[in-house]
Parts: C-alpha cells; structure tokens; sequence
C-alpha cells in the first residue's frame, strides 16, 4: 500500500472528482460533496491527513454501490484526462474487498489507457532484449509504473496458463464474418469466464497488459459486425413500413415492429449493463437470423410481359375497360408508375404471409381493410420456385399480381371515400382507379392464357385456383366502374 498519505489522498480525490461528475451527469443535477472533502478542505490538510483519508474511503465506498461499469463506460471518453484514468486503476487496485463490479471497472479502465495512449502509437513500438527474447511490452511496463506503490497480487504458473488463451481467442475474433456468428459462438461468455477466473490476480500488471489489448481487438469488430446488423436490421424495416407493414418477426413469443426496430439506438445498446446488454445483443442476432432465412422475394413480370401472354378468356374482365365512365388515356408512364407500386404491395403482403401465424395468415391488414387470401393465393405467397418456367409457376405469378391488384384497388377506393368530389384529391384517386381498370383488364387476359394451359397439362386445381383469384379481380373491376359511374 502506498506509504505517502498525501500521495493516496490525491489519487483518491481524482477518483471522488471523477465519480461525482459522472453522477451530476447521470442524474442531470448538483450532487453534495461530503462534508470535510470540499477541495478546500483537501487543499488544507495537513495534520488531519488520516482522518481526511478515512472519510474519503468511506466515502468512496458509498459512490461505489451508485456507480456500475456501464456509467464508468459512458464517461471514459476521449476528453478524458490519462490522470484520471490512472488514478482510477490504482484505487481499484488498492482496495483491500473487490467485487464483480470492481473488476469490470478496472477492466474499461485499463482497456481506455491502452486505447488512449498518452503518446499515439506508444504502444507499437517493441524491441527485442539481449538473449534475443520479447522483452514485457511497453504497455505492461506503463502499467508497472503506474501501480509502482501498490502491493502487485500474486501470479500463479495456472494464472500465466490463462493469460496464453488470449491470443487463439484474438484470432478467432478477427476471422468472424458475421454478427450471428459471433454470438452463437459464445465467445463473450467464455471471456468473461476467463477473466473471473483470475480472482485477485486479475489486478497483476502482466494480466491487465494482456486483456486490454484483446478487449480493444474484439471491441472494434465486435462494434463493426453489431452495427452491420443493426443497418440490415433497419433497412429491411424501412423497407416493409413503405410496403404498408409492421410485424417483421416472433422472437421468443414476442412480435418485433418497426416501431421496435426505429427505436433501437445501437450507440446506447453499446453502453448499457453487461448482463442486459448480452440479452438484447441475442435477440438482435435471433432477428437478424429470422431475416436472413426469409428467400429473396421475387417480382412479378410488368404489364409489358403480361400483355404478351394475352390470348383470349379475358371478355369479362374487358367489359369493364370499356364501360368507362370516363374516356382517360392510360400512358406508358402511369402504367409503369402503378408497377412499382404493385411491386411494393406484393413484397409487403408476402413478408405478412411469410412471418404470421398460419392460422391467420389468410387476412392480410392493410392501412384501411383486411385483405382476404384464398389458401391457393397464401401457398402463391410462399412459393419459392416462381423463377421456373413451369405451369406452377406462372400461376403463382398470376395469384400474386391478382391479389396485390385488388389490394391496389380497394386502397383506392378507400382513398377516393375520404375525397371531397370533384377535387383535385378525388381527381387524383379518380385516375388512379382508370389505370387500375387497364392493369386488371391485362392481367385477366393473362389470368385467361394461364388457365389454359393447366388445363391443357391435366391441372385442374390450379386452373380453378387462377379462376377463383380472376372472379375477385372482376369483381373489384365492376365495382370501380358503378363507384366512378355513380360519382
């Protein structure tokens, strides 16, 4: 223990300094000092050293119970001062009871003092001794110095056995590709097992010199692979709030939103509880395994191709087309606008399809009504071969332009309600309608061309499946006509 009073008085004042601004942060307010430790009062002293010491002890000890690693993370930042960080592992080091939490702090310290040199690059530079062998490294040298008046723990030859599993570990860290892998490799636990294991001589210059440097290397991919997750994570939520959904996954019985997903900071996941914080980075890695294993979902062909295929069966849903109330040219331009939308729609109905309960999946929400699937159209909806070239497939493509052109229409219709007629919003929805009529007209004849052709290869239940799905489109068809006729 260090012999100068006025020496372990100024180390711990640092600490006390250090603690209470990290406290007056945290609870946005004054914090009192404790009586008789006022700078002043510390200044002063002179022959009341050890009761001054006494006090701050206790005192400390008080800060300590408030104070969890978490916070000791957030506040070592790059503003801090190297003096205070020294301070606070040689207090760490010195108390004669150390707990869990103790030596979690001692850890961030002594990973920000190898992060955070007090000369760039101090750390790299290593010569060789004499005999030819590595000498200690200049950081384990540092560390020597700066705990020069503590009583340095024992190392026993099973404790130097450990500190040699650091660097296969710091290996394997850099070789992980993937945030799952990283998690379902249980590395964290192992480490940290690893680091409990040291008891007492954790605080040994010689082990803190090997496992800051570790904690930095698997800091940083650990922080790159996380917030790669997290991108992918937020883009595919993006993705389906603009496709008109919400759920994105069931994990652990509990649906994950978007609004879950929008609300996940990464920077404040990074800095929480080591134990909360492995409980939410697994859940992460279980979302991001839920997304990873939906198939990439396939488009459908444009009204180009589906015009193509048009060879007859489609007078049904032609007499809409020309029973227009309006005589308004559908362009190329609007056709391919309503494209993209239907893209959008059928990639938001199948990712509902795909992540709900199969008992419910065949009512699919939408912003103003329920969409109801036939069991031939949810089967269309979870299909993965809809690439093939196979009377399979193009019924599969069929039903999922049907259903996302009745989706499309019903919004409509929907949005045209809460029009004042004759405005340019209704106008608006009016056209929209128009250039549904068309999309539903070439999608019919398609619809048509498709039932054929089962027919032809003996698949009757697929040919009533298409038949099914094109009375629905019908349908919606005749009811825009009477809606924009009545209007």
């Amino acid at each position: 223990m260090v012999e100068d009073p006025k020496w372990e008085l100024s180390i711990l004042a640092n600490v006390s300094g250090f603690y209470q601004k990290l406290l007056r942060d945290y609870l946005q307010g004054e914090l009192p000092v404790h009586p008789g430790l006022e700078d002043e009062a510390i200044h002063q002293a002179n022959s009341n050293l050890r009761e001054i010491l006494g006090k701050m002890h206790r005192w400390l000890q008080l800060l300590d119970m408030a104070i969890t690693p978490a916070m000791v993370r957030q506040a070592l930042t790059t503003d801090t001062d190297p003096e205070i960080a020294e301070a606070l592992i040689r207090y760490y080091t010195r108390k004669r009871e150390f707990s869990d939490n103790d030596r979690d702090k001692a850890d961030l310290v002594a990973t920000f003092l190898y992060r955070h040199p007090r000369v760039p690059g101090q750390w790299e530079k290593r010569g060789y001794g004499l005999d030819g062998s590595l000498p200690l490294s200049p950081f384990e040298i540092a560390l020597i110095e700066i705990l020069a008046d503590s009583d340095a723990p024992l190392l026993p030859e099973e404790h130097v056995q450990l500190l040699r599993e650091f660097e296969p570990l710091r290996e394997q860290i850099q070789n992980f590709q993937s945030f799952n892998a990283l998690i379902d490799s249980a590395i964290l636990s192992r480490v940290r097992e690893l680091k409990q294991s040291f008891g007492r001589s954790f605080y040994h210059p010689g082990v803190l010199a090997t496992i800051a440097p570790y904690n930095v290397v698997f800091g940083d991919r650990f922080d790159e692979l996380f917030h790669g997750a997290i991108a992918e994570i937020k883009t595919f939520a993006h993705t389906v709030e603009e496709l008109g959904g919400s759920i994105l996954s069931n994990i652990d019985g509990v649906d994950v939103t978007v609004e879950h997903v929008e609300a996940m900071e990464e920077r404040e996941l990074l800095k929480i509880d080591y134990v909360a914080a492995l409980d939410k980075f697994r859940r992460v890695s279980k979302l991001k395994k839920e997304i990873d294993k939906r198939p990439r979902i396939r488009r459908a062909n444009p009204p180009a191709k589906v015009a193509s295929r048009s060879g007859g069966g489609a007078a049904a849903a032609a007499q809409p087309a020309r029973a227009r109330p309006v005589a308004v040219p559908v362009t190329a331009q609007q056709l391919s606008l309503e494209e993209a939308k239907l893209r959008r729609v059928e990639e938001s109905i199948r990712i509902f399809v795909r992540v709900a309960d199969p008992k419910f999946r065949q009512v699919v929400p939408m912003r103003f009504f329920n969409l109801n699937l036939t069991p031939a159209e949810v089967e269309a909806y979870c299909a993965d071969y809809l690439e093939e070239k196979s009377v399979r497939a193009d019924v599969g493509r069929t039903l999922l332009r049907s259903v996302a052109v009745i989706a499309r229409i019903q919004t409509e219709i929907e949005e045209l309600k809460r029009c004042q007629p004759a405005t340019s919003l209704w106008k608006m929805r009016a056209d929209a309608l128009m250039v549904l009529l068309e999309v539903a007209r070439l999608v019919h004849e398609a619809g048509g061309e498709v039932v054929t052709h089962a027919q032809n290869a003996g698949d009757t239940s697929h040919a009533d499946a298409v038949r099914t799905s094109m009375r629905k489109l019908r349908e919606r068809a005749e009811f825009v006509v009477r809606t924009l006729a009545v209007a």
